[in-house]
């Protein structure tokens, strides 16, 4: 079963209270066992564009939903065109303040796991290795008819050897890797199938508008939750259910929900506090504090954590 995609959330009634301060969000992650839901808005000073932000691509950009990408060949040209060039943004963009900061509070014992819905692999860059991807990863390719899963670099590979004079130029890229590309640039663009069973659909191991997150993987998430004392969403609005769900779950269950967020999230509602603050900025800040008051003995991880490629998720 498929969902209808949700691109896009009206906010009814008057916003509700938000502030730019962190001093009700230091004492509940001192405490610990916090569980952060991260969102695209952690990478947007890695250089990757949010869906929904002030300058959200979902503004002049429609994503590959799931179905057009199975029932259309020409649908699956066009995407592994673009991506193609995307995802060589993707593989050079390098962890941020925000997400070293994640991995500090991880490290200090701060944090009880972090459940993100990016595909970018930033927070396993930045050493948070345990990450749940909610959406997967751009980092890989899985076989639709057979389930193989391969590396996004022995992709790449072949699409360069299958296509050696393409060379098209990406005019903005956007949070699934996905460029906007000319018509003109994408027809003759050619897609390989499967190396192990010789034919197979490849797809990005990620999950798609109108697909769904693999149920255990969902289950993995509500125990996450369930195991945590309180929630702290970081950059995401919160339009998708996929990440929504979470968020309710937490408030029914009466645990504090911090969400720190540039403007209005669809879970609002749901917060004990909500933050209007750069995450960069934010989170930086918010270890800082810990360390000064003596409640966390752990910095910023160095330089060294920024280092290299993207490793797979």
């Amino acid at each position: 079963m498929r969902t209808r995609p949700t691109l896009s959330w009206t906010a009814t009634g008057a916003p509700l209270p938000r502030t730019t301060s962190l001093d009700e969000v230091v004492p509940v992650v001192a405490r610990g066992r916090v569980l952060v839901l991260s969102g695209a808005g952690l990478s947007t000073e890695s250089g990757i564009p949010d869906y929904r932000g002030a300058a959200g691509s979902l503004r002049k950009h429609t994503p590959m939903t799931y179905q057009e990408f199975v029932d259309s060949p020409d649908a699956r040209r066009r995407y592994w065109a673009r991506s193609h060039l995307g995802w060589r943004t993707i593989a050079r963009a390098r962890p941020n303040d925000g997400h070293r900061a994640v991995a500090a509070l991880r490290a200090a014992g701060h944090l009880s796991g972090v459940i993100t819905q990016n595909v970018d692999g930033l927070h396993q860059a930045a050493g948070t290795s345990d990450a749940v991807e909610l959406h997967g990863s751009l980092d890989r390719v899985v076989c639709l008819d057979c389930g193989r899963t391969s590396p996004r670099e022995e992709l790449d590979r072949r699409l360069r050897a299958a296509n050696p004079s393409f060379e098209g130029e990406a005019t903005r890229i956007n949070p699934d890797g996905d460029v906007d590309l000319d018509e003109g640039q994408v027809r003759g663009f050619r897609v390989v199938g499967c190396a192990d069973c010789g034919s197979g659909v490849l797809k990005p191991d990620v999950v798609f508008f109108g697909e769904n997150v693999p149920p255990e993987r969902v289950r993995r998430c509500y125990r996450l939750v369930d195991q945590s004392r309180a929630l702290l969403v970081l950059g995401s609005s919160l339009t998708v259910m996929s990440g929504l769900r979470f968020v309710r779950h937490a408030a029914k269950a009466g645990k504090p929900v911090l969400i720190v967020n540039r403007g209005q999230t669809r879970g609002d509602a749901c917060a004990t506090v909500r933050v209007d603050l750069p995450l960069g900025r934010a989170l930086t800040d918010l270890v800082a504090q810990l360390a000064g008051s003596g409640l966390s003995g752990t910095g910023l991880p160095g330089a060294a954590s920024t280092a290299g490629p993207v490793p797979p998720g």
